[in-house]
């Protein structure tokens, strides 16, 4: 059902030596705006693949950030299991567990440990959900240590959806007994090349952020739970549910059909619930997130994007952020979970989506319980 060809497009990171290329999902929601059930409807064949391998087993499953956060909420809530994420974000009052991600644009990891104290003795499996595994070092290196930290209390495997490693990779993997499962095994030994063959002549647009206020809709709607934490999976779906049903009357089908629903950075899986439900009332929705990782773009039509917008991120607006491809919709829903009291970011996002010629933008910060 899926192939490399259909879920793998090979992009050129901007400025990055250790790996020049990036494998760009087509239809996991955060590069490339997707139509929410296609997204849905990859996340549930892994699913089925990790529900048929562990099925008498007590499951932990933990989503890498940023990219992958979307997709281990997704296979949890499938498989209804406990789940937590990695983050790059700070959050006050725990202890870390810290990894790095060597050939990342950003390249330090981190775990909450208090969530793994409190969980750690009644699961018998950590599953690592990856959008792509490519050497399979990053986990190998929090495998290390957990293992380290809680004296090899638990078992472990990575689910992935394209997976490259290699024969030594895998036996790597194998002499650890780590579970390696995947949709696509993709052969990454050309990408380098692929990536290089493109020109650089896409579209580049600043950040703006001259705009102190806008007309913009935008609400604080409570009820949100920190998926960086342990969480179950079924609270955090119901919670989703119920920030849809306190969001879906802003959205007027009489000015339009067309819908885009924008997550921020980690923050993706709520946005991709929320344009599934907008779907299934009949909408046509694309989703896709703001995100850390600079790409160069390309007119070329076999780049996978075209267009890129800098902005300053809603988290913090020293840092900056990326979006790919905006083009003009009926209504925009922007969902984030931003603490950032500052509106710097809110306002580079709003500004690019207006030089698109949109106009009925609201957006939604969704405060933590």
């Amino acid at each position: 059902m899926y192939t490399e060809e259909k879920l793998a497009a090979i992009a050129a990171r901007d400025n990055n030596t250790k790996r020049k290329y990036l494998v760009v999902n087509r239809l996991q929601g955060k590069h490339i705006p997707v139509k929410p059930s296609d997204f849905f409807g990859m996340t549930d064949a892994l699913a089925d693949i990790v529900c048929e391998a562990y099925k008498d087993e007590k499951l932990l499953l933990i989503g890498f950030a940023e990219t992958a956060t979307a997709i281990g909420m997704a296979v949890a809530s499938k498989l209804d299991t406990l789940y937590m994420q990695t983050t790059r974000e700070n959050i006050e009052g725990v202890e870390w567990l810290y990894f790095t991600e060597s050939h990342s644009h950003a390249t330090e990891q981190k775990l909450v440990r208090n969530s793994l104290d409190e969980v750690i003795l009644e699961i018998d499996r950590i599953v690592f959900i990856e959008d792509e595994v490519t050497t399979g070092n990053t986990i190998l290196k929090i495998v290390d240590i957990i293992d380290r930290e809680y004296g090899g209390k638990v078992k472990f495997s990575v689910a992935s959806l394209l997976n490259g490693m290699d024969e030594q990779s895998r036996d790597n993997y194998r002499e650890r007994n780590i579970g390696i499962h995947y949709l696509v095994k993709t052969d990454h030994s050309g990408y380098t090349e692929i990536a290089e063959k493109y020109c650089n002549d896409g579209d580049y647009f600043s950040h703006n952020s001259g705009k102190t206020e806008n007309s913009t809709d935008m609400k604080c709607i409570s009820g949100g739970l920190n998926s960086r934490k342990l969480i179950s999976s079924g609270d955090y779906t119901k919670a989703c549910g119920n920030l849809y049903d306190s969001v879906k009357s802003l959205i007027d089908r009489e000015n339009g059909e067309n819908l885009l629903v924008l997550g921020t950075e980690e923050c993706m899986f709520p946005a991709l619930y929320i344009a599934a439900q907008f779907e299934n009332a009949g909408y046509n929705v694309r989703c896709h997130s703001t995100t850390r990782s600079p790409i160069t773009v390309s007119r070329e039509e076999k780049y996978p994007l075209h267009r890129r917008y800098e902005l300053l991120s809603l988290y913090d607006d020293e840092r900056i952020t990326f979006i790919y491809d905006l083009k003009k919709y009926d209504s925009v829903l922007i969902i984030t979970d931003s603490p950032c009291k500052s509106d710097k970011g809110v306002n580079c996002l709003v500004n690019a989506l207006e030089s698109c010629e949109n106009e009925n933008i609201h957006v939604i910060k969704w405060d933590m319980i």
